[in-house]
């Protein structure tokens, strides 16, 4: 049937630079068939997508993506390790799969596949190194950081790989493959000039960073110069629809207002809230009325922007510790966002090499069939994601999409 290739990406929205890394990743593994993993309408950094998760596949198949399949939201909202860990499960449960590809600052695979190898071994002296680090007050991903500098010898050289958002994925995929001992290959794809958290453009590439802050100061007329041609035509007809939700802040006074009411008790059960934190949002909510104001009450050198706001989403999703540590122990099923002819192909392919693998098409049909309370769980989850989601339109915020909107169908 030829090679398949695999990508995981948010595509928030998908631009020139993910089209880049498409052709470039197909070129290299000459793959036939291309599979993305993609997080629906929250993000990793806890924030919104900008426009939602079959507007985003619709997008991604029409710019050379064959079949789209959604991380669900309890490995799409996590930590890098978990978002990765979902990704790879996912990926590797098709069965078809020969090549992971992913976008990194370096494209030294040798290096990232170094420190993959620490993080999944975890060393005696890496973790002594660490927990050492960690008593300095500084936060988990600085102090892992640090550690790994240390245990290599002290090199700096290495901070400049391991202090990158898309190197630190990386080194997660890597991981994951191990841990899955998967056979999946990996293809590391050096980003081509927009940085990741780039704000400013260079030609026909930006950074997703930059173009969602481009749409929030309304400046549309140079969206087409930064998206290929289909993916600006799905988004400018959300922004005409009123169909965006630019970040997190859309919600700032559900979030607020969740955590008043949740106690001090029920805030400590929300994931990545640990050592005392809970005390220390529940003042900051008792005491404002938006998010700026809020992270800048709880922000510390120990816990970074990305955690804090994570938190904040899990406050509005309802998403508790329970559920993130099932999401860790529970094998995802196949959710189809959206498919062309090749992925249509690839989904008789990927049942017949699998044919106990959870692919879902309908999601009530998998709900009123499915026998498995940990996959039950997930979806709701996903469900009410949506639900809460749609309420930041600004027109027809209507509920259930999950049941009434169908597959993506791209001819």
């Amino acid at each position: 049937m030829g090679k398949v290739l695999g990508i995981v990406g948010e595509y928030n929205p998908f631009h020139n630079g993910h089209l880049y890394h498409l052709e470039q990743a197909k070129k290299q593994t000459h793959s036939n068939y291309t599979v993305a993993i993609m997080s629906g309408n929250f993000t990793q950094r806890g924030s919104t997508s900008l426009i939602d998760k079959w507007s985003k596949a619709e997008a991604a198949i029409k710019s050379g993506i064959d079949l789209v399949i959604e991380l669900p939201v309890l490995y799409a909202t996590s930590s890098a390790e978990n978002f990765a860990d979902g990704a790879i499960k996912i990926l590797n449960s098709l069965k078809v799969v020969d090549y992971i590809s992913f976008g990194v600052e370096n494209s030294d695979i040798e290096t990232l596949q170094k420190f993959s190898d620490i993080l999944y071994d975890e060393p005696r002296e890496y973790k002594a190194i660490l927990n050492r680090e960690l008593k300095t007050g500084i936060s988990y991903p600085k102090a892992r950081e640090n550690a790994l500098i240390t245990f290599l010898g002290g090199d700096k050289k290495y901070s400049n790989i391991i202090s990158t958002p898309n190197n630190i994925l990386g080194i997660e995929y890597l991981k994951a493959l191990k841990k899955q001992k998967s056979k999946i290959q990996p293809i590391a794809i050096e980003r081509y000039e927009a940085g990741y958290n780039d704000n400013t453009y260079t030609g026909n590439i930006a950074s997703a960073t930059a173009i969602r802050n481009i749409v929030k100061n309304g400046g549309f007329d140079i969206l087409r110069k930064l998206l290929p041609p289909d993916s600006y035509t799905v988004l400018m007809e959300n922004i005409k629809q009123g169909h965006i939700v630019p970040d997190l802040s859309v919600f700032e006074k559900e979030i607020i207002f969740n955590l008043r009411y949740m106690s001090v008790e029920e805030i400590a059960e929300l994931p990545d809230v640990s050592e005392g934190l809970e005390f220390s949002i529940k003042k900051a909510a008792d005491s404002c009325n938006n998010l700026e104001n809020f992270l800048n009450i709880i922000k510390s050198k120990r816990y970074t922007n990305t955690r804090i706001q994570r938190i904040l989403l899990y406050s509005l999703l309802g998403i508790t510790k329970k559920e993130m540590l099932l999401s860790k122990k529970t094998m995802p099923y196949v959710r189809v966002l959206g498919l062309n002819k090749r992925g249509k192909f690839l989904i008789s392919e990927i049942a017949k090499a699998n044919p106990k693998l959870e692919i879902v098409t309908s999601v009530k049909r998998f709900l009123d069939s499915n026998a498995n309370k940990n996959l039950k769980t997930i979806l709701d989850i996903d469900t009410f994601a949506t639900d809460v989601y749609t309420i930041g339109y600004q027109f027809d915020s209507n509920s259930k999409l999950d049941f009434t909107k169908k597959i993506i169908v791209v001819d």
